[in-house]
C-alpha cells in the first residue's frame, strides 16, 4: 500500500487527507493545534463568525429607519441618537470559538472516518529521498517523544503565521493579531487597525458595525490596494460614511502600551492613541525547521515553498499545499492544491491549477467578490476585454431592500464575447459571484449569461443585464 504522510492539518492537508484514503493509500496527518488548522480554529472559520455578528449590526443600523421598522425603548428624546442596539462581545467570542472547535472535530472525524491516521505533534523531514524512493519524516510529540515515519510520498501544507514588525510586538491584550481578538472579554472602546489589506478590512469593518471607534491605518494610497480599484473606492467611502477614520498614506512604525491606552507611532511622527491595537500586516510561511532545505526543497526568499501546478516541491516524492506556498492565501486554493497533490502522486486524473478560476471573497460590508481577469489585467494590456459596470441602485430588488452601496461589473472578450472575470461589490456577494465563476471557468460567453433566466426581482438580475448590455457593445461594435 501506498504510505503518505501530511503534515499539517489544514485545509490543503485534510482535503489530500480524504482524497488519498479514497483512492486507497495509507494515509497519516501529522497535526499540532487541530485539524482544520488555522483557516478553522484562528482565521476564515473564527473572522466571518464574528462579522455574520457585524452583518446583523450593521442591517439593522443602516436600515431600520428606511425600511418602516420601529425600535421601542426607554431611551430619553434628547438622546433618541443613541446606539439602542448592542452587543456582548465576550459572548460572540465564545460563539466564535465554540463553532472553530466544532468545525474541527467535524473534520477530525471525517478524515479518521474515511481511513487517515491522524497524529498530534510536529513533522518535519529527515535526510533526502532513500534509495527506494521513501522518505523519512520525524514527528516529535508535546512530551518531546519522537516517532519516525516511512513515507513514499510527503505534503507539506503547514500555512503561515502573522507577520509581526519588531517595534509592535503583539501582547495579547492591548495589542493584538488576529489570532488573539477572540480571547477579548470587551468590545474595544477605540481600536486602532494597522494594515489595510484583506484582513484589516475585514476586521476594521466588523469592529466598526459592533460599535467600536475604528482608526484604520493604511500605508497605500487606499483601502484594499490588491483589489478593484473601483470596488475598494465603493469600501472606503462606505467606511468614511460611517465614521471610521481612514488614514491613507500613513506607514505605522511601532506601537506601545501607555497604562491601558496604546500609542501608535507613525513614519511622520504622528502618534494615534486607542484603547487597543490590532497588527494586520502580513503573513510568514511556516516552513522554518523542517529540514526543507536539506532534503532538496526550494525555498523562495519569502519562506514560501516553490511548487509547480501540481503541487510539486523541488524534491521528488515532496509536495506542498495552502498558504506556506505563497500561492494563493485561500482555504479554497489550499484545498485544491492538497487534492491536485494526490491525484497527480496516486495516478488519478488531474488538472494543473489554474488561478485564473479562482473565485474570491472580501467579507467586508458590502463585500467583494472576484473572479478572472481583474480590471489590473486589463489596464496594464494583459488581457483585451471590453467591461460593463453597472451600480445595484439601478437594481429593483436592492431599492427593497435599501442597498444603496455595490456594482457588478464583468469582462469579456471583444469578437467571441467570453467571460473572462467579474467582479460583483454587494451584500453576499461571495454567493453572486458563482454564475460568474461558472461562466469563467466553462469559457460561456455574455450571450450565454444573458439568455439564462433569472429571478425578478433579484440583485443576480443585474448579472444577466450586464451581459446584455456587453452583448449590445459587441454587436455595435462589428456592426
Amino acid at each position: 500500500m501506498t504510505r503518505i504522510v501530511i503534515i499539517g492539518g489544514g485545509p490543503g492537508g485534510y482535503e489530500a487527507a480524504l482524497v488519498g484514503a479514497q483512492l486507497g493509500a495509507e494515509v497519516t496527518v501529522v497535526d499540532c493545534d487541530g485539524l482544520g488548522g488555522a483557516s478553522v480554529l484562528t482565521d476564515c472559520v473564527p473572522s466571518k463568525t464574528l462579522i455574520a455578528t457585524a452583518e446583523v449590526m450593521t442591517t439593522f443600523d443602516s436600515s431600520y429607519e428606511e425600511l418602516g421598522i420601529i425600535v421601542a425603548d426607554d431611551t430619553p428624546h434628547i438622546e433618541q441618537a443613541a446606539r439602542v442596539v448592542g452587543v456582548d462581545l465576550g459572548k460572540v467570542n465564545r460563539r466564535v470559538k465554540r463553532l472553530a472547535l466544532a468545525q474541527s472535530h467535524d473534520i477530525t472525524a471525517s478524515v479518521t472516518r474515511a481511513g487517515a491516521r491522524v497524529l498530534r505533534g510536529r513533522g518535519r523531514l529527515s535526510g533526502r529521498q532513500a534509495v527506494d524512493g521513501s522518505r523519512q519524516v520525524v514527528v516529535t510529540a508535546a512530551d518531546g517523544s519522537e516517532e519516525t515515519l516511512t513515507a513514499d510520498a510527503v505534503l507539506i501544507a503547514t500555512g503561515a503565521h502573522p507577520r509581526e514588525v519588531p517595534d509592535a510586538k503583539p501582547d495579547g491584550e492591548r495589542i493584538l493579531n488576529w489570532t488573539q481578538v477572540y480571547d477579548l472579554k470587551e468590545l474595544p472602546e477605540e481600536l486602532i487597525v494597522v494594515g489595510s489589506g484583506v484582513t484589516g478590512a475585514e476586521f476594521a469593518g466588523a469592529y466598526q458595525a459592533l460599535g467600536s471607534r475604528v482608526t484604520l491605518v493604511s500605508s497605500r494610497d487606499r483601502v484594499l490596494p490588491g483589489e478593484d480599484p473601483d470596488a475598494a473606492a465603493v469600501l472606503e467611502d462606505v467606511f468614511r460614511r460611517r465614521g471610521m477614520n481612514v488614514m491613507a498614506r500613513s506607514r505605522a512604525e511601532s506601537a506601545k502600551r501607555v497604562g491601558d491606552r496604546v500609542e501608535v507611532t507613525l513614519a511622520d511622527g504622528r502618534v494615534i492613541s486607542g484603547t487597543h491595537c490590532l497588527m494586520a500586516v502580513g503573513a510568514i510561511p511556516n516552513s522554518a525547521g523542517m529540514g526543507l532545505e536539506e532534503a532538496g526543497v526550494r525555498l523562495k526568499d519569502s519562506g514560501h515553498i516553490w511548487t509547480d501546478k501540481v503541487s510539486r516541491t523541488s524534491a521528488p516524492g515532496v509536495y506542498a499545499a495552502g498558504d506556506v506556498t505563497g500561492v494563493f492565501a485561500l482555504a479554497s486554493v489550499a484545498a485544491m492544491q492538497g487534492r491536485i497533490a494526490m491525484y497527480h502522486f496516486l495516478g488519478d486524473a488531474v488538472a494543473p491549477l489554474n488561478l485564473k478560476t479562482v473565485s474570491s471573497n472580501v467579507f467586508t460590508d458590502p463585500e467583494i467578490a472576484t473572479v478572472g481577469y481583474t480590471q489590473a489585467d486589463v489596464d496594464a494590456g494583459k488581457i483585451d476585454a471590453k467591461v460593463v459596470k453597472l451600480p445595484l441602485l439601478r437594481n429593483p430588488r436592492a431599492k427593497m431592500q435599501g442597498i444603496r452601496d455595490g456594482f457588478v461589473k464583468i469582462f469579456c472578450r471583444p469578437g467571441t464575447g467570453i467571460v473572462v472575470g467579474g467582479c460583483v461589490v454587494a451584500p453576499k456577494a461571495s454567493e453572486l459571484i458563482h454564475p460568474i465563476s461558472i461562466a469563467v471557468d466553462n469559457n460561456l460567453t455574455v450571450e450565454q449569461i444573458a439568455n439564462a433566466f433569472t429571478v425578478y426581482p433579484s440583485l443576480s438580475g443585474s448579472i444577466a443585464e450586464v451581459a446584455r448590455q456587453l452583448h449590445t457593445r459587441k454587436s455595435a461594435g462589428e456592426a
